[in-house]
């Protein structure tokens, strides 16, 4: 498998002076193996997508809040006549998934569904085990306000864990230990430092301390940190990395390609 970062900033875009290292752009993460393609969430990194497979991708969501769906409305896949793309939405059933994805892509927020745009776009519930092509897709609970699911995607006997917008209790924290058993590269939560978690506890986010207690538990080869507070400075990102002092360790960085 191989992973391209589209986007990895939590919240809201930026792109103010001091960000460009890491980018500005939301939550978006590409995996493909071979002509299999899977998109972890569709934030404003969707934008810089390719439009053009060979097999039709599958967008899945970790969950609704609006950093992590943004993208949709303009990613010109959508826009193409014959071409088919397929939405996964967490919800109890295919018309929940297409209530709530088209509740946020209608009049008045936005000019048309999704479903009325010129491909062929089929919204469905995420519901897993599921299979793209050779990538095989679990999923468990987080822990987010309003709910997220966290991803494991499998191929070859590779795999990787996609753990956004978690907050780590307890119970949480044992259940994703034992998910992420053994997985080669886990992208982790690191939205806060240890100070912003104390002010922000109950928001649904994590820090990278608390990642790096994840990885030795679940004995996971390498972590991406991901959704970086839009107040993060490419200075401060820099600056815990180095803290950590891990060299399979680091902050996500928006167009880095990786290989598993």
């Amino acid at each position: 498998m191989k992973l391209t970062v589209l986007g990895t900033r939590g919240s809201m875009a930026v792109s103010e002076k001091g960000r460009g290292l890491f980018g500005g752009s939301t939550s978006c993460y590409m995996v493909q193996a071979g002509d299999d393609c899977v998109f972890l969430d569709a934030g404003s990194g969707l934008l810089s997508a390719p439009v053009l497979f060979q097999k039709t991708p599958v967008i899945l969501l970790s969950h609704l809040h609006l950093d992590h769906v943004l993208g949709l409305g303009m990613y010109a896949r959508l826009l193409i006549k014959g071409k088919k793309t397929v939405i996964c939405v967490p919800a109890e059933s295919d018309a929940a998934a297409r209530a709530a994805l088209n509740g946020l892509f209608s009049p008045p927020y936005w000019p048309v569904s999704l479903e009325e745009y010129r491909g062929d776009v089929e919204i469905r519930c995420a519901v897993t085990p599921m299979q793209v092509g050779a990538i095989h897709v679990d999923s468990i609970p987080g822990n987010h306000p309003s709910g997220c699911l966290i991803y494991r995607l499998s191929c070859g006997g590779r795999s990787l864990v996609y753990a956004t917008d978690f907050e780590h209790d307890e119970e949480s924290f044992d259940r994703l230990a034992q998910f992420a058993a053994g997985t080669d590269l886990l992208l982790y939560d690191g939205q806060y430092d240890e100070d912003e978690y104390l002010l922000n506890k109950g928001f649904g986010h994590s820090t990278a301390n608390k990642g790096v207690e994840l990885m030795e538990r679940c004995g996971a080869k390498r972590m991406l940190l991901v959704h970086h507070s839009p107040s993060a400075t490419d200075a401060q990102l820099l600056h815990r990395q180095g803290q950590l002092g891990r060299e399979n360790v680091t902050f996500a960085r928006e167009g880095e390609v990786l290989s598993l």
